[in-house]
């Protein structure tokens, strides 16, 4: 799949969340308002907060999409990165939010102030947010996973994290209803509850693209298939000084190889090509590859081996 492509697609799955996104923070915030809820009040927020996430994976992906140019060696992939750290922080932001004013709710009733009773409105558009979120996540992230975009990745968990805002607000208001008024205080604690959860979610995203923009390296499980990839290459006795790293939806691989240094400059660079092929079979076509050849040491030194050429032949009978 091309970078044009992979766009399309992102874009296409974005919208489907937006509109939702869009009819529902319109449904909460009126809910929320009518039928007195703080918890709905605060899930409206929080699908505001990912109807501006839509907007960022957008814009971002866009310019992430862009070829290499002069000023971008190695791509425009780490602006997608930045995406996923921009909506990681929305959420806390949001998560902090919902906290505060769901405390402060709950310290009112301590103080032995009152607060409203939500309405049935509020709980039925806490159920219609938990299944319109759930199906967004789910088509989101399929499509997320099928492009290899972390971004629209977290943009599913950031409707996955609403929909499950929303059960905890169905919670807390279908209780304070049911329950009647001394139990009103369960929407504002189902609010409290539903920011632990956002908070999670969003320093899960954070730490994971600091992690990349940061150049962390690959896990060491990808990068010992790696080192077992390039030595089923023939002639490859040794690899070292590997480095790694994550450029958005795409990687970055720097090693030293060691082969037998009787071998011709052709040879070598058949070998280094067969290498990055496998390579980008398996980590994919746009993968950064930079390998540094360097001959087997004799006596832990690099000496000068013997020709490898004999009788026409430019390999070794043995490779």
């Amino acid at each position: 799949m091309d970078n044009k492509e992979r766009e399309k697609r992102i874009v296409r799955v974005t919208l489907r969340g937006s509109i939702i996104n869009v009819f529902l923070l319109v449904f909460k915030f009126v809910a929320g308002i009518v039928g007195g809820s703080a918890a709905m009040i605060a899930d409206a927020v929080h699908s505001l907060s990912d109807f501006v996430t839509d907007v960022i994976v957008m814009i971002f992906v866009h310019i992430s999409s862009k070829p290499q140019d002069e000023d971008h060696d190695y791509g425009h992939g780490k602006y997608e990165t930045l995406a996923t750290s921009l909506i990681g922080l929305a959420l806390f932001v949001v998560g902090v939010m919902i906290f505060y004013n769901g405390a402060a709710k709950i310290i009112d009733v301590l103080r032995g102030n009152t607060v409203s009773s939500p309405g049935i409105i509020a709980l039925v558009a806490a159920v219609v947010s938990i299944i319109m979120k759930e199906w967004a996540y789910r088509f989101t992230v399929r499509s997320g996973k099928k492009v290899n975009s972390e971004a629209v990745v977290a943009n599913a968990w950031h409707h996955r994290s609403d929909a499950l805002s929303s059960v905890g607000t169905a919670i807390g208001i279908g209780g304070a209803i049911i329950l009647g008024n001394k139990w009103k205080v369960l929407d504002p604690i189902a609010a409290v509850v539903v920011s632990f959860f956002i908070i999670k979610v969003a320093w899960r995203m954070i730490r994971k693209s600091s992690d990349e923009l940061l150049e962390k390296s690959l896990p060491k499980e990808e990068e010992q298939e790696i080192i077992t990839i390039v030595e089923k290459e023939p002639s490859v006795s040794d690899v070292h000084h590997l480095q790694t790293r994550q450029i958005g939806n795409q990687i970055a691989i720097e090693m030293h190889v060691r082969m037998p240094g009787n071998i011709s400059l052709y040879e070598s660079h058949v070998h280094a090509t067969n290498i990055e092929r496998r390579l980008k079979e398996r980590f994919g076509e746009y993968t950064h590859i930079g390998l540094h050849v360097e001959p087997v040491k004799i006596d832990g030194e690099y000496k000068e081996g013997k020709p490898a050429m004999e009788n026409g032949n430019c390999f070794d009978k043995h490779h």
